[in-house]
């Protein structure tokens, strides 16, 4: 049996059925942030086991597909991220982390 995962592009728009487990291509696609995943009336998908999002996982070790999508998630633009180093968008992490630390103090 095939699972079926609902996504939509960077301008919404209605909800593209795709079987699971995603092609390569796509998961990159995903992972940068250039599609997302949603429910199939297009609302915000969460995993069903409450797992904390990759974003919080992020390492200097990950992949700068990862990075770009948590730029992305962010708020920056695919097409910015991308043409970011890997260290760029670390850098950018860091300097976005330290501020929220000043913010809470």
């Amino acid at each position: 049996m095939t699972t079926t995962g609902y996504f939509v592009g960077q301008g919404g728009g209605a909800p593209w059925p795709m079987d699971l487990p995603l092609p390569e291509v796509m998961q990159q696609q995903v992972t940068k942030g250039y599609l997302r995943r949603v429910n199939p009336d297009g609302s915000p998908y969460t995993e069903a086991d409450g797992s904390e999002s990759s974003a919080s996982r992020l390492t200097k070790s990950s992949s700068k597909a990862e990075w770009v999508g948590w730029a992305v998630a962010n708020g920056m633009l695919p097409d910015d991220a991308e043409a970011m180093t890997k260290q760029d968008l670390i850098d950018l992490h860091d300097r976005m982390t330290a501020a929220e630390d000043e913010g809470e103090e």
